[in-house]
């Protein structure tokens, strides 16, 4: 039998409401339209690779690819005008977690994050001691910079600096660029940031559990476009950027990164699954707990059991999965099964099952 390969908008058609009971594994999924990433992963198991293997190949293809400028060299310039990089990934079986933030000059970021695993004691290497590190372990040094990212920055400077993300500083930093300097007197109004989409907050979070219900995790991203110099989001944080155990399942977020890291969903959702819980419901439940807090947040969760049972209640987030009933090396069949979807605004504000809020769908096949 061929594999299955479709957006979960299909499954919402073939299996119910919400997500997918019991998909056949092995099982790949991913955050966002990220197609050649996905396929990736899945090539990887089809060739003798390990759920860690699939992880490490179908995140770098993302580096590679530039998904949407969010991921690897070339985007999201920090206010300073550098790219700098983001990733983890985990083993389920061990439950070791290799990651580095603010990584600059190497553009393989998932590589580097993998190469904590197998050559340190330590779990998380940051800025330039993190670069270090990757040009010890044989990654070139290289210029993340490009013609876009340059443009980006040089059209946010024209444009005053807008938007930002500081507060509480003079000059008004909702007018004009810095240098900034505190204000004495502090609000604590958590402020919103203008011009915001989705699109800046574009990680590729993904889950891969093998055949044997093995579980393997990771992430990898640029950060948020004109971050201050030194921020680290949730991406690279175990628990936080994805989360992932052999004994109940995995789950990575994408979204807005300074929120979620303060509720390590994907650990939580993780969590849930171990209880029994379905995994749609999982990942209901985390980003609800987030919303209770803050509002206006916006992001997702996918989530996974050993099962392959997958789960998502993104509003605005498109998933890409693959599964399979029967192994084998059947590329040809997996491309020309594989769709992509849009969705547009959602009926409602509730967080609601994958794509099952949307008014209206445009399926295009590739």
């Amino acid at each position: 039998m061929a594999p299955v390969v479709r957006f979960l908008l299909i499954a919402l058609q073939l299996v119910g409401p919400c997500g997918a009971a019991g998909a056949a594994l092995p099982l790949v999924i991913n955050t966002w339209a990220f197609r050649k990433a996905t396929e990736t992963a899945w090539r990887t198991l089809q060739l003798g690779g390990s759920e860690l293997d699939a992880v490490e190949k179908g995140c770098g293809q993302c580096e590679v690819d530039q998904c949407d400028g969010s991921v690897g060299y070339g985007g999201s310039p920090d206010e300073s005008g550098e790219t700098t990089l983001d990733a983890m990934i985990m083993d389920g079986n061990t439950m070791e977690v290799g990651a580095v933030a603010d990584l600059r000059h190497v553009k393989n970021a998932i590589g580097v994050a993998r190469k904590v695993i197998e050559h340190t004691k330590h779990t998380l290497l940051v800025g330039e001691s993190a670069t270090l590190f990757a040009v010890r372990m044989g990654f070139p040094y290289e210029d993340l910079t490009t013609q876009r990212s340059l443009s980006i920055y040089s059209r946010w400077l024209n444009q005053s600096c807008q938007p930002n993300y500081w507060k509480n500083v003079v000059p008004d930093s909702s007018k004009s660029c810095g240098p900034y300097k505190r204000l004495e007197k502090v609000s604590f109004d958590e402020g919103t940031i203008s011009q915001r989409n989705i699109h800046s907050h574009d990680t590729i979070g993904m889950v891969v559990i093998g055949k044997s219900g093995t579980v393997a995790s990771g992430t990898s991203t640029n950060g948020g476009v004109h971050k201050i110099p030194g921020r680290v989001g949730d991406s690279p944080i175990a628990g936080a950027g994805s989360y992932a155990d052999s004994t109940a399942g995995g789950a990575a977020a994408t979204g807005d990164g300074d929120t979620m890291m303060r509720f390590l969903p994907s650990y939580q959702a993780v969590e849930y699954m171990r209880m029994g819980t379905d995994p749609t419901v999982a990942c209901q439940k985390v980003i609800s707990r987030i919303q209770k807090h803050v509002p206006e947040f916006f992001g997702a969760v996918i989530c996974a059991n050993t099962t392959g049972s997958y789960g998502d209640p993104a509003k605005l987030f498109p998933v890409t999965y693959i599964h399979s009933e029967t192994l084998g090396p059947q590329d040809a069949a997996m491309k020309a099964g594989l769709h992509s979807s849009v969705a547009v605004e959602p009926t409602d504000k509730t967080t609601g099952c994958a794509l099952g809020g949307f008014q209206d769908f445009v399926l295009t096949e590739i």
